[in-house]
């Protein structure tokens, strides 16, 4: 009897008093309208300051369309190299077992524990004009640093893990039964890999996808050591803003930065759409929050 009356009087984790509830939730609004809803309404209130006139032509400027070009040429190339590499490295990894597996799950998170500036100076390291690969280069007028290829090159750095960190436990939490039952039936490894694989992640695919575009576009560290900064050659739009905030062009860096946090709001909104649309399936996949 003692020892249910204990059991009784030893609060529950999930029905906390209404005043600890309502502490809780408060906290988390002033953090979010701090940390977030205030620089928000921040960049865009500045950004329309000088009124729609403004804020169109200052994204109409030769600067802010070639910063805007290259960021979605960079992204076009990178995300999509990041999805092959993704989908490849969760499949072996979540499917097979194999020496240095565990290294390899390890390189792959590395770009989250090195600071992008580091990762960019490595490609520094490895193209520039004092290393062993630069002087070769050189001689054939292949430019990495300073270039585009470069700027590509750091991008895919910072985001490969995205993709294949959101397919690796879906994988493995998924199993091989499904593709056992497959193979057992005739089916061939690429008919298994399109018709059951595929359809099983598909959803976790999209997120990583979509994690990984984000992170392309806003990424400033890693581009900004390798890209050399130059105007309306190298700049994307995150170097651009900062080129124009440090050049007093106030209304032209936050209308470029709002273009850049309308890309982020556009991918959560994306990213919570197909969470309330496909939630059952989400759920059925291991993939609903």
């Amino acid at each position: 009897m003692a020892t249910r009356l204990a059991a009784r009087r030893q609060p529950s984790p999930t029905n906390e008093p209404l005043w600890v509830r309502v502490t809780l939730i408060l906290v988390g609004m002033v953090f979010l309208a701090l940390f977030l809803v205030l620089p928000l309404i921040a960049v865009f209130s500045e950004a329309f300051r000088q009124g729609f006139g403004a804020y169109f032509a200052a994204l109409n400027t030769a600067d802010a369309q070639s910063a805007i070009r290259l960021t979605l040429l960079v992204a076009a190339i990178a995300v999509p190299l990041n999805l092959v590499f993704g989908v490849c490295a969760s499949w072996a990894i979540a499917k097979f077992e194999f020496k240095g597996k565990a290294f390899l799950i390890t390189l792959i998170d590395l770009p989250f524990s090195v600071s992008p500036v580091i990762s960019g100076l490595v490609y520094v390291l490895l193209f520039g004009t004092g290393s062993v690969l630069g002087p070769w280069l050189k001689s054939y007028n292949i430019e990495i640093l300073f270039a585009v290829p470069g700027i590509v090159l750091a991008t895919i750095f910072v985001t490969f893990p995205f993709v294949a960190r959101e397919l690796i436990p879906l994988m493995q939490d998924q199993g091989n039964g499904d593709e056992e039952a497959a193979l057992s039936l005739g089916a061939s490894g690429w008919q298994t890999f399109w018709r059951v694989t595929l359809p099983n992640i598909k959803w976790g695919l999209l997120y990583g996808v979509l994690l990984c575009n984000a992170r392309a576009m806003g990424e400033f560290g890693a581009v900004a050591v390798v890209s050399g900064k130059i105007r309306g050659q190298t700049t994307t739009m995150p170097l651009q803003v900062e080129m124009f905030y440090n050049e007093y062009q106030g209304t032209a860096a936050f209308a470029l930065a709002s273009l850049l946090a309308l890309l982020a709001l556009v991918t959560l909104v994306l990213k919570t759409t197909l969470e309330w649309r496909f939630g059952a399936e989400l759920a059925a996949t291991g993939r609903g929050h």
